[in-house]
């Protein structure tokens, strides 16, 4: 299991309104997709990513990319998806550090303690299906994505999180 975040971390979106993790917690638990812009990993699991944060947008839960550089570089990276999604930025990896992951892409639950409900690292269909199943039960959501779908990448390991 990851570690809990200092609940004083920021983090900003895309457009510069910047909030700490404590208040992005304040109403809702977040559902987040880590990504590392300078890896074609993360790029790989972008349209599953995207399904899936699509999948609980009327759930009791914010969900978000969570991107390891500036507002430029996540708009550059993610394309449509910037447009689609909540981003928000990460650029000196501060967040990444404090969950201790080890690689990304990661999909990481948190509740409104920031503590780690769920994560899966790198992308493996049953891992993230696993972290799906809890937020499933937390939300008392039942409508899970199907995981994997055709299109989707086969498994595979992430890169290093710190870069």
């Amino acid at each position: 299991m990851l570690a809990a975040p200092s609940a004083d971390i920021k983090l900003e979106t895309v457009t510069g309104h910047g909030h700490t993790l404590a208040e992005w917690l304040v109403v809702f638990n977040l559902l987040v997709v880590i990504i590392d812009p300078y890896t074609r990993q993360s790029g790989w699991i972008l349209p599953t990513a995207s399904r899936v944060l699509f999948h609980y947008e009327e759930a009791d839960i914010r969900c978000a990319f969570v991107v390891c550089t500036d507002a430029d570089g996540a708009r550059s990276f993610l394309g449509r998806f910037a447009d689609e999604h909540l981003v928000l930025l990460d650029p000196d990896r501060e967040f990444v550090r404090a969950l201790e992951l080890e690689q990304l892409p990661a999909l990481v639950h948190l509740a409104q303690d920031a503590s780690v409900l769920g994560s899966a690292q790198g992308w493996d269909a049953d891992e993230w299906y696993d972290v799906i199943t809890g937020v499933e039960e937390v939300m008392d959501w039942r409508m899970r994505p199907v995981l994997p779908t055709e299109g989707d990448p086969g498994n595979f390991e992430g890169t290093p999180a710190l870069g």
